[in-house]
């Protein structure tokens, strides 16, 4: 679909993926209504934007579905409709095992991932399905279709993330709205901090600083392939990184093989 002069509701707007998602459309000609928990972050985002014609901030607990409902009918007042709806939040667990993990965070994240899919989706369904052409894209994670120590029930989550998306798809072919699951890789965002959590250790193997930035991908360009292959395109299905891209492949032909190789590698999160 074509972006100019459609409207947008890209939630986590204030920080990371989603703030460039805000961006790349806006600098498209779109209309965009940023949703993020943090008002600052909003403000900061849209001191970047410099473009207050065309975008509104919209403080909201995607976790709180009464709260998504309100935010949802300001977005519809504001703007009078939404052509695409990208569910960008998302928040890590913290690095231990699973056995480890209190109920409390447990909660927490699947209210925030899981829920809050579920929330802005159903809110926004019927308003997408009047329009002649329209998108929802929901991002999961590499971690949705391969296991990562120390980050199971992150994991879960976006693996339901995955195949709710993937339902949406099925129920709504012959529909004018398209749909599309982004598994992202190593992307530079401060997911990390933002999600109350504690980077991991080093552990035993240290990396050093030219390599990691070479295996990470910058937020920009991730949201640039997100608008181009999962907005304008409307692909079903858009891997974000070389690193996402492999692993995908490699776990869908030799799915142990791929768990121990992630497993080796990455054993020190939790070390």
């Amino acid at each position: 679909m074509q972006v100019a002069s459609k409207v947008f509701v890209v939630t986590g707007g204030g920080n990371g993926i989603g703030r460039e998602v805000v961006l790349g459309l806006l600098q498209r000609g779109a209309t965009v209504a940023a949703v993020d928990l943090r008002a600052e972050s909003l403000e900061q985002t849209a001191a970047l934007a410099a473009a207050a014609d065309r975008l509104s901030l919209h403080t909201c607990d995607i976790s709180d579905r009464e709260a998504v409902e309100a935010m949802a009918g300001e977005v519809l007042e504001r703007h009078g409709l939404v052509d695409g709806l990208l569910n960008v939040a998302g928040i890590i667990q913290k690095f231990v095992p699973f056995a480890e993990l209190s109920y409390e965070e447990m909660g927490r994240v699947l209210d925030v991932n899981l829920w809050g899919t579920i929330h802005t989706t159903k809110a926004f369904l019927p308003t997408l399905t009047a329009r002649p052409e329209a998108c929802i894209v929901n991002v999961s994670s590499m971690g949705g279709f391969l296991p990562v120590p120390g980050q199971t029930l992150y994991g879960a989550s976006k693996a339901a993330v995955k195949l709710l998306t993937e339902g949406l798809y099925a129920e709504l072919r012959g529909t004018p709205v398209s749909v599309t699951i982004v598994f992202p890789g190593a992307i530079g965002t401060e997911i990390t901090a933002n999600s109350g959590v504690d980077a991991p250790g080093s552990g035993t193997r240290q990396v050093s600083a030219e390599d990691s930035a070479r295996r990470i991908m910058p937020a920009p360009d991730a949201a640039r392939q997100i608008i181009e292959d999962a907005v304008e395109k409307g692909r079903y299905r858009v891997t974000v990184g070389k690193d996402a891209t492999m692993l995908d492949r490699l776990s869908r032909l030799a799915p142990q093989r791929a768990t121990d190789l992630i497993a080796k590698k990455m054993a020190d999160l939790l070390g």
